[in-house]
C-alpha cells in the first residue's frame, strides 16, 4: 500500500439507525440483536440528530431503579452533542479523534448526510495495512492531525526485513 488509508476506505456503510420517537426499549433490543454498541439517530429527513450508545442505554436502568420511571423514547436518552468525521480524513486523524474522546464510533458525514461510520476497531484494522508500507511520506508526517504520540510510534517502528 503506498498511501495512508482514508475514512472512506474503512467506513461501514450498511448502518443500523434509530429514530428519535422509537421506544427506548425497542432501541436497546435493536442494539443487542445486532451486537452493536451504538447507533446513529436520524430525523425524518435522514439528518443526524444524535447518537445512542450502550452507555446512554444504561441510564434507562438507572432511571428505572432510582426514579421508578417509565422510559420513553430514544430522544430522551440519546447524546445530542455530536462529533463527526469526513470521509476524506486519513486514519491518523480518526485515531487522534478517538484518543481525545471516549466514544467508540464516529459517524461519517458528507454534505450534511451520514454516509457511514467508523469504529476504533476499524482504525486498528486499517493500521495493519501500514505495517508493510514504506515510512509515512510528507505531507502526512507534518500533518496537524498526527499527535506527538503517533509520530513517536512511527519513528520507533522497526523497518520490515525484506528478503
Amino acid at each position: 500500500m503506498n498511501r495512508v488509508p482514508t475514512v472512506r476506505d474503512i467506513m461501514v456503510t450498511k448502518l443500523v439507525t434509530l429514530r428519535p420517537e422509537q421506544p427506548i426499549r425497542d432501541a436497546i433490543d435493536i442494539l443487542l440483536k445486532n451486537r452493536i454498541s451504538g447507533a446513529a439517530v436520524l430525523d425524518d429527513k435522514g439528518a443526524l440528530i444524535g447518537m445512542l450508545s450502550e452507555k446512554d442505554c444504561l441510564n434507562v436502568i438507572a432511571n428505572d431503579a432510582f426514579h421508578n420511571t417509565d422510559p420513553d423514547h430514544v430522544s430522551d436518552y440519546m447524546s445530542r452533542t455530536l462529533t463527526t468525521i469526513e470521509p476524506e480524513a486519513d486514519i491518523f486523524r480518526a485515531a487522534d479523534m478517538f484518543l481525545k474522546n471516549s466514544f467508540r464510533r464516529l459517524p461519517v458525514v458528507e454534505n450534511g448526510r451520514v454516509v457511514g461510520q467508523i469504529s476504533r476497531r476499524d482504525v486498528l484494522n486499517a493500521s495493519r495495512l501500514l505495517a508493510d508500507a514504506p515510512p509515512v511520506p510528507k505531507p502526512w508526517s507534518d500533518s496537524k492531525y498526527i499527535t506527538d504520540e503517533v509520530k513517536a510510534a512511527l519513528a520507533d517502528k522497526p523497518k520490515p526485513q525484506r528478503s
